[in-house]
């Protein structure tokens, strides 16, 4: 067997495990068989000191061959690269995409569970089709008359909640960058806004913004 070859055969393996892996992915959509639209909902960021909670709802096309995503995963899994380029691939196959964002004066307002929800029922809401049942990423969404589930650990189980997951943390991290360029004292790029030693050093020196969530902090 010649190089070319063993480096085909290697490369076809790896793809049948990958669409094995994502079969396996689907059996919560396949539950639903009467269902048209099942949409996967997840969020990103309920736990940083500063910026919005971002959710993404995404409705897939697992019918199409043409549709197929590869290597849809729990976000936190995934490089950044491999996110954005997930995140455009969503963008273009998926039957439906729906963002919702709930800044840190809401969160402080209302709390972040009650932030995640909204920020939810904003997604499902932005979709252009209306779903026939949602897949939750460990929540059950109050407010929304459509049926659904929660699943734990629900977008490394689920290749909908998964798509979710990525659209919801690609949209955060291109916001929390652009904070970035507002205010580069506080490093947002890096960490996001999330409670890091730089992060907190940064508040100490220079102070709150509009964009911290106060009912996080406390020091």
């Amino acid at each position: 067997m010649t190089k070319n070859e063993e480096a085909r055969l290697k490369k076809e393996e790896k793809l049948r495990a990958e669409r094995e892996r994502l079969l396996g992915m689907q059996e919560y959509e396949k539950r639903h068989t009467d269902c048209t639209y099942i949409c996967g909902v997840d969020e990103a960021g309920r736990g940083p000191f500063a910026g919005p909670v971002v959710a993404g709802a995404v409705i897939l096309d697992l019918q199409d061959p043409a549709k197929e995503i590869l290597y849809l995963n729990d976000s936190k899994k995934l490089s950044e690269k491999k996110r954005e380029a997930l995140y455009d691939e969503i963008m273009e196959k998926a039957v439906s995409v729906g963002i919702g964002i709930v800044d840190s004066q809401v969160i402080d307002e209302i709390n972040i569970l009650q932030a995640t929800y909204r920020a939810m029922r904003e997604a499902i809401a932005a979709l252009s089709v209306q779903p026939d049942f949602i897949l939750a990423d460990a929540v059950t969404i109050p407010g929304i008359a459509i049926p659904q589930e929660g699943i734990v650990k629900g977008d490394a189980k689920s290749v909908s909640i998964a798509a979710g997951s990525i659209i919801a943390k690609v949209t955060r991290d291109r916001i929390m960058r652009e904070y970035d360029e507002k205010y580069p004292e506080y490093g947002f790029a890096s960490h996001k806004g999330y409670g890091t030693k730089a992060h907190i050093e940064a508040i100490k020196k220079y102070g709150m913004l509009d964009i911290h969530r106060r009912s996080f902090i406390h020091f």
